[in-house]
C-alpha cells in the first residue's frame, strides 16, 4: 500500500511539475525582462520627465494657475528656510525648485500609473526611431552613425557582431533558419537535424570539390547554441520540417517529433476495426 501510493505520488508529482514548470518558466522570464525595461528604461525616462516638468510648467504657466502640488507660496518658503535651518546664500528659487521637485516626487508617487510614463514614452520613442530610420535618408544619417561608433575603442570590438546577430534575429532580412536540413554528422549513417545558413566561405569550395554551404547544428535543449559545419552542398538533404517543429524536437531532445504518436495515445487495432464493422453491417442485414 506505502509502494502503491509512493509511486502514485511521484507520478502525479511529475506529471503536475511538467504541466505548470513551463508557465512559471515563462512567466519569471516575463517579469525579469519587464523589471529589467522598468528599472534600467522606464525609471530614467520617468526621472527626465519630471526634471522637464519642473522647468517646462512655469515656462508656459502663470504663478496663479499652477497645480496646487506644484505651487510655492512666499509663506511656504518663510516655513521651510526656519525648519531646515537653511543658509541665506542660498536664493529662494533654489529653494523653491527643490520644494517642487519633492512636490512632484510625492504626487507621482501617490498616483503610480504615472510609472507607466517611461515605458510609453520608451516605446513610442523606439516606434519613431524605426520611422525615422527606415527611410532612405534615415538609413544613410545611421550609416554614418555607425562609421563613428566603429572607430570608438571598445565598440569597436563589440558593436559589429552584436549588430550582426541582432539583424540576423530581428532584421528585414533575416539570415538564418530558413531551411531545416539533416546531414551525416558527425561521421557516415549518423543523421543530425540543422538548419542551412546559406553559402559558405568561397575558398573552401577548392579543397571539397564543389560547392560548400554552411549549416547550424543546434544543441539540447538551448537550440540557439551550436555549432556551424561546412560541407558540400550535394550531402545537405533538406526536409518537409518547419523551423518551429525543429526547434521544438531540439528543445526536447527528441521527445516532441513531427508525426509520432505520443506514448499515451490510444491504439487502435485494425483487425479489431473491421471485425466491429462486419458484426455491425451483418447484424443490420439481419435486421433488414
Amino acid at each position: 500500500m506505502a509502494d502503491s501510493f509512493t509511486s502514485d505520488f511521484k507520478r502525479f508529482f511529475t506529471r503536475g511539475l511538467a504541466v505548470l514548470l513551463p508557465t512559471a518558466v515563462t512567466l519569471w522570464l516575463l517579469v525579469q525582462a519587464f523589471g529589467f525595461v522598468y528599472n534600467n528604461v522606464a525609471q530614467p525616462i520617468n526621472r527626465a520627465t519630471r526634471f522637464a516638468v519642473i522647468w517646462v510648467v512655469p515656462q508656459v504657466m502663470d504663478e496663479g494657475k499652477l497645480p496646487e502640488w506644484f505651487r510655492v507660496t512666499d509663506e511656504q518658503l518663510i516655513d521651510i528656510r526656519e525648519t531646515r535651518e537653511i543658509r541665506d546664500s542660498v536664493s529662494d528659487e533654489s529653494v523653491r525648485l527643490d520644494l517642487r521637485r519633492e512636490y512632484l516626487a510625492q504626487f507621482w508617487k501617490d498616483h503610480r500609473y504615472l510609472n507607466l510614463t517611461g515605458l510609453v514614452i520608451a516605446i513610442m520613442l523606439i516606434y519613431l526611431a524605426g520611422v525615422l530610420l527606415g527611410n532612405f535618408m534615415g538609413k544613410s544619417v545611421y550609416a554614418r552613425i555607425e562609421k563613428l561608433i566603429t572607430r570608438v575603442p571598445g565598440f569597436k570590438q563589440v558593436y559589429p557582431h552584436v549588430k550582426q546577430v541582432v539583424d540576423m534575429i530581428m532584421g528585414d532580412n533575416k539570415m538564418a533558419f530558413s531551411k531545416v536540413v539533416i546531414v551525416e554528422y558527425p561521421s557516415a549513417g549518423i543523421w543530425t537535424v540543422g538548419f542551412l545558413t546559406g553559402d559558405s566561405i568561397r575558398e573552401i569550395d577548392g579543397p571539397a570539390g564543389g560547392k560548400v554551404v554552411s549549416v547550424f547544428i543546434p544543441t539540447s535543449p538551448t537550440p540557439f547554441t551550436g555549432f556551424t559545419i561546412n560541407l558540400p552542398k550535394e550531402k545537405v538533404i533538406e526536409i518537409g520540417m518547419s523551423v518551429e517543429e525543429a526547434l521544438r524536437f531540439v528543445i526536447t531532445a527528441g521527445v516532441l517529433a513531427p508525426g509520432v504518436i505520443p506514448n499515451d495515445a490510444p491504439i487502435i487495432d485494425d483487425t479489431v476495426a473491421i471485425e466491429a464493422d462486419s458484426s455491425e453491417s451483418s447484424s443490420g442485414s439481419k435486421s433488414s
